[in-house]
């Protein structure tokens, strides 16, 4: 006989009216992700851990085919070395962790706790670096980083430590360098669409927003359930802002020595978070195919009688998807199968299979998506072309659901009137006439709240004037509160 604790609802808060409320709840009541006993640092669970590591795998195997190849670097970073590039380090200052004792020894020099990695890696780089026999040089670290300014972090969006890969290349040219954004850009768009199935908007940072010590950044932006904006995978073009810092220099083909061009780029486990609050809702998690811990559960539904026999079919059934997918037979005794479909559907499995005494005896099986909730039956002969089928439209109609919610968060405005009426009104992005000056990017965000996201690629509806100053527009720049 079951437990009323083993029945009792997991109840979750409505995504659409209290969606500050309901994320922390759907991270943690799913089993994805939990608090740590450190403020801000989140426990990746198996599910968020193996999300992570299938991004990781996928971007890994695109870098080696580009000649991008994996290194490690420490975690401390001497304060001298930080200090280097001035932009940089004020920049990041605020947020850097310090370590100043080893046991009951005050250190000689302080150690920065890694917030990015170019001031430990580049003075290595100005050591390796002789000749334009040396180049390119094309490094990529998967690491931790730690940022601590923030006062209200958000479990996978803003935390205190996260996981990413850090790119960092150097290039005897500027045109080889900036040649090298087009396929690291390319690659975050397909990373994001065919295994988070996420939309997002690319472009390029203003000035005012670009990574501290960059000549300019570019980045895909997001725009989250509850209308703030966060900005997702960069790519950063550091010219030679870092080399003549850090005194990476080299001999060039024609005899003179040279300072050399860079990049960094990145993508890192906020895109679980983003994933995770795009894609779910007030049943818990929805996860895509791709990346889902279990993408199939199978639910035997138990006649009194003929246990035996709907376990045993269970069990057939298991063995044939398991060669090909991840499944998960829930075989456990004193639960209803009304208990068993809300928890996977908590837990955010893509497709449930329903096998009771009728399935046993016509072979088949009852099929239950959990992004639409539709059910459909298949025959045993049919069982892995069929789940092949419907797991990849899961992941086509997420993304197509997802980018359908981008674009009608997406507003066009031509004055500051509208500007500042649609920023009440409206969630989302304001996408407005800018003249590039930064002081009317800085008067925006001084008087409304809301800051650049990006200058999207795409300028082809280019008009106007700019809403704040009316000079002539140079750009169509997308405005927005973010995380």
């Amino acid at each position: 006989m079951k437990s009323d604790e083993n029945e009792k609802s997991i109840g979750m808060t409505s995504k659409k009216e209290k969606f500050e409320e309901w994320y922390p709840e759907v991270i943690t009541k799913s089993g994805f992700a939990d608090y740590s006993f450190v403020s801000g640092m989140i426990i990746l669970k198996p599910p968020a851990y193996m999300a992570w590591q299938i991004i990781s795998n996928a971007v890994d195997k695109e870098f080696k085919k580009e000649g991008i190849e994996d290194a490690y670097f420490p975690l401390f970073i001497p304060e001298r070395f930080l200090e280097k590039e001035k932009e940089h380090f004020v920049g990041f200052e605020p947020e850097v962790a310090w370590v100043t004792h080893a046991g009951k020894s005050k250190l000689e020099e302080r150690l920065a706790v890694r917030p990015t990695s170019e001031t430990i890696m580049y003075p290595s780089f100005s050591k390796w670096i002789r000749s334009w026999r040396d180049l390119p040089l094309r490094y990529n670290q998967w690491n931790n980083a730690v940022r601590w300014e923030f006062k209200h972090p958000t479990p996978l969006l803003r935390t205190r430590e996260f996981l990413w890969c850090e790119g960092h290349t150097v290039f005897a040219s500027r045109e080889e360098a900036e040649k090298e954004k087009d396929f690291i850009m390319s690659l975050w768009e397909k990373i994001l669409k065919e295994y988070l199935a996420l939309p997002g908007i690319p472009g390029r940072k203003t000035d005012n927003e670009k990574f501290a010590g960059a000549v300019a950044s570019y980045s895909i932006e997001h725009i989250m359930p509850d209308g703030y904006v966060i900005q997702g995978p960069d790519f950063h073009n550091d010219g030679q802002n870092f080399s003549k810092a850090f005194d990476i220099k080299f001999l060039d083909k024609d005899g003179k020595t040279k300072y050399a061009w860079q990049n960094t780029f990145a993508i890192s486990t906020r895109e679980l978070g983003v994933m995770v609050a795009v894609h779910s809702d007030d049943k818990g998690l929805v996860l895509p195919p791709k990346i889902a811990y279990i993408q199939v559960v199978i639910v035997p539904i138990i006649a009194k009688g003929k246990e035996e026999k709907i376990m045993e079919f269970a069990k057939k059934v298991n063995a044939i998807l398991g060669e090909k997918f991840r499944v998960k037979l829930d075989d456990r005794e004193g639960y209803t199968p009304g208990f068993k479909f809300n928890e996977w559907e908590l837990r955010g499995v893509p497709l449930r299979i329903e096998i009771g005494q009728k399935e046993v005896e016509k072979e088949s099986v009852v099929f239950a998506r959990r992004d639409t909730g539709a059910k459909a039956e298949a025959s045993l002969r049919d069982l892995v072309e069929k789940v092949d089928i419907i797991l990849d439209d899961i992941q086509k109609n997420l993304y197509n659901r997802a980018s359908d919610l981008m674009k009608g968060m997406i507003h066009n405005v031509d004055t500051y009137e509208e500007f500042k009426h649609a920023l009440k009104t409206k969630k989302g992005i304001l996408h407005a006439p800018w003249c590039g000056n930064p002081e009317c990017e800085e008067k925006i965000k001084e008087e409304t709240g809301a800051k650049t996201s990006n200058i999207p690629f795409d300028q082809s509806d280019l008009h106007g004037k700019c809403i704040y100053c009316g000079k002539e527009a140079k750009y169509m720049v997308n405005f927005a509160k973010s995380y």
